[in-house]
């Protein structure tokens, strides 16, 4: 009981310190201006913008986001391309078919990604592919297929960037948050990212935290080619966190900003949890740079900030009702804190999300669960199945990109 009691005040201590001295990593305050609408102020010159979209076996997800996509009313020009990246169900072929049908609708140009070269990540060398279709132009907006744009939303994500002198604004798209399992999951995977990357760290120069959400980044063509283009990433799996630190860090040193928003949105389901499971496994051993002892230090630290305090908790109750005295009233006040503090911490994003405060209080086992599933991240990638997703595995590699290194 004490060694418990013990373990929750320093749990207690470590979430004061989370949600005082961590950027404010729990909050959600990170945003565009409201003018990132379509009545948004003008600008003097509208920068040439062309999105950029890796596209592999997406045929039945495009309907639901191309469209809006290729709609935008921007005043500047911008044009589209879809990257198909070897797809075998028509995905070429159905973003032909989406362009061109409504009023002040684009075509897309489709371009294939051909044969992904060795070193490289299949994602980076389809961007790379759409990037060199693209011509020339002021910005490059990299976005996924899964997602969907609000009516305005390019024109305030090139506002923003202009006036702030930005040569990357990207945006945590709002994932889908449907079913029990995507309520229960989804939250948890933006307040992980948030608190490994907190945005207002990424947004400050001077810090060295450097990430982007890959769903949605606009990128200043000139900074991008002052850092090398894609090629220094070329082998990264976690692309839009190395995209980030690229241009942060790398030749140019440039101004990054990334913030939350609810005009950009994921339409991608996950009605069960295996697609949720394989969602975080496939890229969690390799977020630990495959390093065994990285994994045990993040296993260890989950266990002890999330799960110590509910254990105190018990412990402290059960204590009191057979009379342990004092140590049993500090495991349940320490436990209590900790929790509190915890479940505080999760109560912005599951705003965000538009879910009840009563999830806040089922975090630490969610983190459970997200321990789990980096374990099992771990063993894939040890049984030769690491990163599998549409048909690929991942393979562990070295050199340039490989992995991404801060």
């Amino acid at each position: 009981m004490p060694v418990l009691a013990g373990a929750a005040v320093l749990a207690a201590f470590a979430w004061v310190y989370l949600l005082a001295g961590r950027g404010g990593y729990w909050r959600t305050d990170q945003r565009l201006p409201r003018a990132d609408g379509p009545a948004g102020p003008g600008l003097a010159r509208w920068p040439s913008v062309v999105a950029v979209v890796p596209a592999r076996d997406e045929a039945a997800i495009l309907p639901l986001t191309l469209p809006s996509l290729l709609a935008q009313d921007y005043p500047g020009r911008f044009s589209v391309v879809l990257v198909d990246d070897g797809s075998t169900d028509g995905t070429a072929e159905v973003a032909a078919a989406l362009g061109g049908t409504g009023p002040g609708r684009r075509a897309p140009r489709v371009v294939p990604a051909g044969v992904t070269p060795p070193g490289w990540a299949g994602k980076v060398h389809a961007m790379a592919q759409g990037l060199r279709a693209a011509g020339e132009c002021d910005f490059v907006l990299f976005t996924d297929a899964d997602i969907s744009y609000a009516p305005g939303t390019l024109a305030g994500l090139a506002r923003a960037a202009v006036a702030d002198d930005r040569a990357l604004l990207s945006q945590m798209a709002l994932l889908r948050a449907g079913t029990g399992w995507e309520r229960f999951i989804v939250p948890a995977f933006v307040y992980f990212f948030a608190q490994l990357y907190p945005f207002r760290w990424v947004n400050r120069p001077s810090s060295r935290t450097a990430a982007a959400a890959g769903g949605c980044m606009l990128v200043r063509r000139t900074a991008l080619t002052a850092a090398g283009g894609l090629d220094p990433i070329r082998g990264a799996r976690i692309d839009d966190v190395a995209l980030g630190r690229l241009l942060k860090h790398g030749p140019a040193r440039s101004r990054c900003w990334l913030g939350f928003t609810t005009r950009v949105r994921s339409q991608r389901p996950y009605p069960r949890l295996a697609g949720l499971w394989d969602m975080v496994a496939r890229s969690a051993y390799t977020q630990l740079r495959y390093s065994p002892a990285l994994l045990m230090a993040t296993l260890l630290g989950l266990a002890w900030l999330y799960a110590v305090a509910p254990a105190a908790v018990v412990a402290g109750l059960a204590g009191l009702a057979a009379g342990a005295g004092p140590a049993a009233a500090w495991c349940l006040v320490a436990g209590l804190a900790a929790w509190a503090l915890m479940a505080t911490s999760y109560l912005p994003v599951l705003r965000l999300y538009r879910l009840g405060p009563a999830r806040a209080a089922l975090l630490p086992f969610v983190a459970l669960l997200y321990a789990a599933m980096t374990a099992d991240s771990a063993r894939r990638h040890h049984a030769g199945r690491g990163g599998e997703w549409k048909g690929r595995t991942i393979a562990m590699r070295s050199g340039p990109g490989a992995a991404n290194r801060p």
